[in-house]
């Protein structure tokens, strides 16, 4: 999920201790968050940024879901998605799982329930209407290809879906009915309470797929309104233990309460500590927001960077004892779409000069202000710690320091020698803009002058980057996102997939609109191995060919968990690598504090 993420999602070092010195949880209190940034989307259809993951994990249920972990240095405890809404994982010995590994027969919890009045049961269906309108034309899904390779029948439902309306007015009306007359082959529900899935070939990773917020419950309500609309917002029906308290605003604020229809009994993987959340969306200088923290006027920044000039104390907790892979996190993407510049982004020479004239390293300093992060220059798509990262570098320079006279001469051969302009999409915070300011000053040394579009955290994954008629108009040239795994360990896919396998819908994570055919056909090859050195290999070779395309340039590679700064009365503060951050739902405020 928590698929993206940006630098400036990751936070110093908790320096007021997060582990509880209570014994037993406190029950009230209001969980107060401030900062400049926002959720992509509040429909599980479309959302798809760690902060969108972070609170709608409190919102939201799903089949299966990762426990937060006190021990990130446990791989199989952070890693395994266990049973959310599913009363067990399928294996062959209970019968959920085919011998073959085709069928997953899921069975779900009794007492899950809705927000409605009266309170109605989640059921079966409620999931495939979730799967579903992941292809819807609004705002579909960014991994919408973890779905469509591996359900059967799945890909035909979503060409289907596009066809349906590619001349044709949208309506919220329109897209129900498609959807409730419409079926997709490898999804059964004889009953309220089982699931059932068929595969088009064995997955050992499926369970992490079925673990993704794409994969939520949705309630019938929302077939009358268009997905992630103002009005589906205002109407939001949560199964998790909180609820809007009053239409979120993701600009400006969201203030969460408890949910009376959950019950703890029937959720393994969250908690109801709380008596509400309330979040302000608002700039804010970090040191101004640090002092506020400090105060105890703020719980936790929102989306930002709170740095820390000064060393943990020895006797408090410091950092996590291992970090659980690293992130691709920033790197640059650049629009293949754009006709800016007469295409340049279209010339591969171009984009080889831009990778050969950054300065990494100087990047990298940037980012160290945020102390004990781990963070290196990075030469691959594929991050350490992810299933296919190998060591290599088909654009060296020395120390990292880039290259110009370099990037020069292949400007020049690409037609450019006179210079050239392009629109830069950046986002408003300063470590962001301190990161593209340096990569215009290394691009202003060989002709490239980068003109800068400014835009809030939310807008910057929501509305522009994910939206390929932006692309298309020439909206931007070159942007510097980031990118979590989806999942760690196995998680071949979750990297080359989303980012590189054609897909230019609405929605989608490969922002620039890269397509190579072959590269799609690799992808697909590595996923049908089910022997996982020979998917290991293929997966790095794969990482070679879209390098060798250049569009996109890795920057750093970083670390995907820290400790975030928080309150002292902030405790049982633990982690959920996927979204970055700790999980609202197990923390609970200390009144002494």
């Amino acid at each position: 999920m928590n698929g993206t993420t940006t630098a400036a999602a990751i936070e110093t070092a908790d320096v007021s201790g997060s582990v509880s010195r209570i014994e037993k949880p406190h029950y009230g209190g209001i969980l107060r968050f401030r900062g400049p940034g926002g959720p992509d989307h509040l429909d599980t259809s479309s959302a798809y940024y760690a902060t969108s993951g972070q609170i709608l994990r409190a919102l939201t249920r799903q089949l299966f879901a990762y426990p937060a972990s006190h021990d990130l240095s446990d791989p199989f405890e952070c890693f395994t998605p266990a049973p959310d809404v599913a009363k067990e994982v399928p294996t062959v010995g209970n019968g959920g799982l085919s011998a073959d590994g085709l069928i997953y027969t899921i069975r779900l919890r009794d007492d899950v329930y809705w927000d409605t009045v009266p309170p109605r049961e989640v059921t079966a269906a409620d999931f495939a209407r979730g799967l579903k309108r992941l292809a819807n034309p609004v705002c579909g899904a960014g991994a919408r290809h973890y779905y469509t390779s591996t359900i059967l029948g799945m890909d035909a439902y979503c060409e289907a879906y596009e066809a349906e309306f590619e001349a044709k007015d949208i309506s919220a009306a329109a897209l129900a009915e498609f959807q409730n007359s419409r079926s997709i082959a490898g999804i059964e529900t004889p009953d309220d309470k089982t699931l059932i899935i068929r595969l088009k070939q064995p997955a050992n990773d499926f369970l992490n797929i079925l673990a993704m917020g794409f994969a939520s419950a949705v309630p019938q309500e929302y077939d009358a309104y268009l997905p992630d609309s103002p009005e589906m917002r205002a109407n939001f029906i949560s199964n998790g233990p909180y609820r809007f308290a009053a239409p979120p605003d993701i600009r400006s604020e969201l203030v969460l309460e408890r949910n009376p229809a959950w019950r703890q009994e029937s959720d393994p993987i969250r908690h109801q500590y709380l008596d509400g959340i309330e979040i302000t969306v608002a700039r804010e200088a970090p040191e101004s927001l640090r002092s506020k923290i400090d105060a105890g006027d703020v719980d936790l920044a929102w989306s930002f960077t709170v740095v820390s000039w000064a060393k943990p104390e020895p006797s408090r907790e410091q950092f996590p004892r291992s970090y659980p892979g690293f992130t691709l996190n920033p790197y640059l993407v650049f629009n293949l779409q754009s006709p800016n510049a007469g295409g340049a982004m279209q010339n591969l020479k171009v984009r080889q000069a831009i990778a050969y004239a950054v300065d990494k390293t100087e990047i990298s300093k940037i980012l160290s202000i945020m102390q004990g992060v781990p963070n290196r220059p990075l030469h691959s798509a594929i991050p350490p710690g992810s299933t296919g990262h190998r060591e290599f570098n088909l654009y060296p320079t020395q120390g990292d320091r880039g290259d110009r006279a370099k990037a020069r001469d292949l400007l020049v051969e690409a037609g450019f020698g006179d210079g050239l302009e392009l629109i830069a999409a950046v986002r408003e915070a300063r470590l962001h803009l301190d990161v593209m300011e340096s990569v215009a000053a290394n691009l202003a040394e060989i002709g490239i002058t980068l003109k800068f579009e400014t835009f809030s955290q939310a807008d910057y994954y929501g509305s522009v980057l994910s939206d390929p008629n932006n692309a298309r108009a020439g909206g931007w040239d070159i942007a510097e996102p980031g990118w979590t795994p989806d999942w760690f360990g196995n998680n071949g896919r979750s990297i080359l997939q989303p980012l590189f396998q054609t897909n230019f819908k609405p929605g989608t994570t490969n922002y620039g609109g890269y397509s190579n055919p072959e590269v799609d056909r690799r992808i697909n090859e590595a996923l049908e191995e089910l022997d996982p050195d020979r998917a290991e290999k293929l997966w790095h070779e794969v990482d070679v060919m879209v390098m060798q395309d250049v569009p996109i340039v890795p920057l750093l590679a970083f670390a995907a968990m820290t400790s975030r700064y928080h309150s002292k009365r902030v405790k049982n503060a633990i982690h959920v690598p996927q979204i970055e951050f700790f999980d609202i739902t197990n923390l609970w405020l200390d009144p002494s504090a």
